[in-house]
């Protein structure tokens, strides 16, 4: 089974022989992939049904919650921090940045962008949040608490001090360039780094 376009974009990147948590693994689909190719990856996840997925597929998963659990974790214990989907999620995502980098001194963080320009097109037209391929779910119904953007990720890495190694932005499935992604861009992937 392929992987989710965001997920094997961070495969590929991931060198063989890294140690990497995966933060908010779901049921350890990267993990499984990871360790094909050489990597210790262990991982994080809230949820008990995908805990149980992922140590079924035989991957080193706790149940926990980056909101939490992330500083429990010692300082730079893995080569890779790994939040995929995820950060819009948690209840401060700059607290979650910040642990994300005491534990690995490189992280990949990827997200919805919530500016894409269907999401403001249904904002505008329809006067709703909108329900999208990437955004499944009512507004009533979603987990995703934050609505980051391409710009205000990029803001607030910028405050941090925090750099960027790479970025990759997606429209679909494929590839877009940065050329003004806050707009086109539906999905983000940033390795950031101290």
């Amino acid at each position: 089974m392929a992987l989710r376009p965001d997920l094997a974009i961070i495969a590929a990147a991931v060198p063989t022989g890294s140690r990497v948590l995966d933060v908010g693994c779901g049921d350890g689909e990267l993990m499984a992939a990871l360790r094909d190719q050489g990597v210790d990856a262990r991982g994080l996840e809230i949820d008990p049904v995908n805990v149980t997925a992922a140590i079924a597929r035989g991957q080193s998963v706790v149940q926990g919650d980056a909101n939490r659990d992330l500083a429990d974790y010692p300082g730079d214990a893995f080569d890779y921090a790994i939040l995929s989907q995820t950060l819009q999620t948690t209840e401060r995502p700059d607290r979650v940045v910040d642990e994300l980098l005491r534990i690995a001194p490189r992280a990949f963080v990827s997200f919805p962008n919530f500016a894409h320009w269907r999401v403001r097109l249904d904002l505008l037209w329809g006067g709703r949040m909108p329900v999208t391929r990437l955004l499944p779910v009512a507004w009533y119904e979603t987990p995703n608490i934050h609505h980051v953007t391409v710009s205000d990720f990029r803001d607030l890495l910028r405050a941090k001090g925090i750099g960027v190694e790479a970025a990759w932005y997606l429209s679909g499935d494929r590839p877009t360039s940065a050329a003004a992604a806050t707009w086109r861009a539906e999905h983000a992937i940033f390795l950031i780094s101290r």
